[in-house]
């Protein structure tokens, strides 16, 4: 059953009609709520007026933040405040790493920071009334200077954010001395300063809550999409003033979440707290144009790279310095620490040093997003060895093939302290260079030249190192019915847990398939969980259902000896039978549980470290009159340790790719000097369709940690991880005769023009 290409499951309800997700959540008797959102991104708030909004037919209630202040409720939670089990950044950075500003509540009571943030919130019998109302309330605003560049923010006289500064995390990891050392000293140095530009998620799904406040139990329930429906539990429960066990969190089918999904946002509580003044259920039903300015932004940020090669290509030494833009309040540092742990893979370097901060600006916050950091971190490295090619003067594939880590040197410890356990870097990549036809390029840059167009042809190696909440929990039960009933914490967003999860429950106790029942997203069924997040639902989830399964065997096994008079130790059990030794009979799995369930609980409260890696290699072509760029051929060697659906690693590897694909060359949100998002709606932000992604040619590779019982690594963010880096190392291949040598991202038909017609390095 493990490693099967199994159907899933989930695909019958969420095609034919029968899911449920967010917005389609109602209860009876409920209102509805619309948002007075800031149009300015740093202003006093003065006065807000809602008198006009009040009179109008249908309004129920109109909510400040003077309301909620009156009302003795408190913030949401920042990740400092978290406990290091729960926050997967706390353990790479110390406290006096971290100075984030005061916690804001969900909404203004006298300072906007951003555009979009809430001043106000309208409850009415219907959406449009609520909407018509929200029109009506006067806000009185002192407009203040604004910054939305995260360099321009750390200037001496940058407007301040927050009256603390704007620098809000700093920390520095590796040997400053030694690679400056190295650097000063080598045959070769390259130098890059690379932005990765601000992206939006952009889930199919637009945020939407309905909260509940029982006047009866005092309990407070949440239906809305999440990533881990007890990290909004917490979150809520202290923004509340209540604890943990008077809010439910209900999570059903997601549209999609990438990391988007994590935060608890604003809006949620506001909800519980309306439902409780009005003594009515509140639903909101996010907007895209909402989503574009309110939900968490992603990426956004600058390094200045340094690469330090010998004559023979070897890498001697390796400098980032990066400087990420997490927006105006800090809602996670997990990039930024990501961005610190893990400078160079897979590459064998001798020195290295690593600098990471972090800069508070007018604009919407930042968080994680599929990858969170690993794809920054590859495309800086990678652009480092393109140019390190140039300069030593080899092939770009030879100057990595020479700086490869070697199989006899693992396992091995990066200069930053990551361990790797296994993986075969050097065959992964000479696969790909067999799969695109690395040598035989020149034929099809030719062929192209024929037909008017410009080609080009990259490569990249990557390596993550995906950190992650350490404690998860699962209970298994098996039933007289014949059904295994698992209750796991993680949380599906489209992963296909259902289907893999019941693979694993299945393979490890040798029964069906259809006998397994996976549960979650519910915090009052699920006792506890951290939620889907860093590739970490199989790599722990699937341990704690391997440990569950196997303590249900042994609860079997000595069932089974009384029952057949033998000792337990002469109790095999196969395919789900207790087998009696010397022919003592046997007994089925399910039997036993007849006269009372069997039960487990697995938990686990370590991060089970692993390192996904692999290799892209692709095609693009240019028009020239254009600057239009195609992805024409793009292929991937991946080794994700086990895989437990082949079929389901492929799809994460394909989306993940498309959307890698798109932030290359599509995707960028843009702000204006004064705060305000310019790339609001999709006419102004561009998503790739089938028409801009090619045939995706994946080729698993298994090479299993010995982090987990099931060698699992991870697939969930692999596909996106080098596909900026190669995308562009193939596009500056194809204007290498215009003296091109770095790009910046989108790579857009402008951006793309513009460097041919200057022939210069693109900076």
């Amino acid at each position: 059953m493990i490693g099967q290409r199994v159907l899933r499951s989930e695909d019958r309800r969420l095609l034919t009609g029968a899911s449920s997700f967010s917005a389609d959540s109602s209860l009876d008797g409920q209102v509805h709520a619309a948002f007075v959102r800031s149009p300015y991104a740093h202003a006093d708030l003065l006065d807000v007026d809602v008198s006009q909004a009040l009179v109008v037919p249908g309004v129920v209630a109109v909510l400040t933040g003077r309301d909620y202040q009156a009302d003795g409720l408190s913030s949401l939670i920042h990740p400092s405040n978290l406990p290091d089990h729960l926050d997967p950044s706390r353990p790479s950075f110390t406290d006096d790493e971290l100075f984030p500003p005061p916690q804001a509540p969900p909404i203004v009571m006298d300072r906007v920071r951003h555009t979009g943030e809430i001043v106000a919130m309208v409850v009415a019998d219907s959406t449009e009334v609520a909407i018509d109302a929200a029109e009506l309330v006067v806000v009185n605003y002192r407009p203040l200077p604004a910054v939305t560049d995260a360099r321009a923010a750390l200037e001496d006289d940058a407007p301040r954010v927050w009256d603390a500064g704007n620098l809000c995390a700093s920390a520095e990891r590796g040997d400053a001395a030694l690679a400056a050392a190295a650097i000063e000293n080598a045959a070769h140095v390259v130098r890059v300063s690379l932005r990765n530009h601000r992206v939006h998620g952009s889930p199919i799904e637009p945020r939407s809550a309905l909260g509940l406040y029982s006047s009866d139990s005092g309990r407070y329930t949440l239906y809305a999409p999440s990533q881990g429906v007890h990290r909004f539990r917490r979150a809520l429960a202290v923004a509340l003033g209540v604890d943990n066990a008077e809010v439910r969190v209900v999570t059903r089918d997601v549209g999609g979440a990438f990391g988007l999904r994590i935060p608890c946002s604003n809006e949620y509580p506001l909800l519980l707290w309306a439902s409780r003044r009005c003594r009515k259920p509140v639903k909101w039903e996010g907007t895209r144009s909402e989503s574009f300015v309110a939900d968490v932004h992603s990426r956004d940020t600058h390094c200045e790279g340094a690469l330090a090669l010998d004559d023979g290509g070897k890498v001697l030494a390796l400098q980032l310095d990066y400087l990420g833009n997490v927006g105006a309040h800090p809602l996670s540092f997990a990039v930024l620490a990501n961005l610190m742990r893990m400078a160079g893979p897979p590459y064998d370097v001798p020195a290295m040093h690593v600098r990471v901060r972090g800069a508070l600006t007018n604009t919407t916050p930042t968080s994680v997003y599929r990858g969170a950091g690993r794809p920054e971190v590859t495309h800086i490295v990678e652009r480092l060895m393109d140019l390190g090619a140039e300069a030593v003067g080899l092939d770009r594939a030879e100057v990595r093939r020479r700086n490869l880590i070697r199989p006899a040197a693992l396992p091995y410890q990066t200069r930053l302290g990551l361990t790797y356990d296994s993986g075969t870097f050097g065959a992964n990549f000479e696969e790909a260079l067999q799969l695109i036809d690395w040598d035989g390029f020149e034929s099809r840059r030719a062929a192209a030249e024929s037909r008017g167009m410009l080609a080009g042809i990259g490569v990249a190696n990557y390596l993550e190192s995906p950190a992650a909440a350490a404690y998860e929990r699962t209970d298994l039960t098996i039933t007289a019915d014949r059904t295994v009933e698992v209750v796991i914490g993680t949380q599906a967003s489209g992963q296909g847990h259902e289907t893999a999860f019941a693979q694993v429950v299945a393979g490890t106790l040798g029964v069906s398939i259809d006998a397994v029942s996976v549960a979650f997203g519910d915090s009052d069924v699920a006792a506890s969980g951290s939620g889907s997040h860093a590739d970490r639902s199989m790599r722990l989830g699937g341990t704690i259902l391997v440990n569950a399964c196997e303590d249900i065997i042994n609860q079997g096994r000595q069932r089974a000896a009384t029952l057949l008079d033998c000792e337990d130790t002469q109790i095999d059990y196969v395919a789900g039978e207790f087998i009696g030794a010397d022919a003592g009979g046997s007994i089925d799995l399910f039997k036993l549980a007849a006269e009372a369930p069997l039960t487990a609980t697995g938990e686990i409260s370590t991060r089970l470290h692993a390192h996904p890696n692999g290799v892209a290699a692709c095609e693009v072509e240019i028009d020239p009159d254009t600057g239009a760029l195609s992805v024409v051929r793009y292929v991937s060697v991946d080794d994700v340790g086990r895989a437990i659906n082949p079929m389901i690693v492929e799809g994460q590897l394909h989306g993940g790719t498309v959307q890698g694909i798109g932030e290359a060359v599509f995707e960028e949100l843009v702000y204006d000097q004064e705060g305000q998002l310019v790339t609001g709606s999709f006419l102004d932000y561009g998503l790739p369709s089938t028409a801009e992604t090619p045939s995706l040619e994946g080729h698993i590779k298994e090479c299993l940690t010995a982090s987990n019982p099931l060698g699992v690594k991870g697939a969930g963010e692999a596909g996106i991880t080098p596909a900026a880096a190669v995308i562009v190392s193939a596009a500056v291949d194809a204007l290498r005769a215009f003296g091109v040598t770095h790009l910046q991202t989108p790579l857009t038909p402008e951006r793309l023009w513009t460097a041919m017609t200057s022939g210069i390095h693109q900076a």
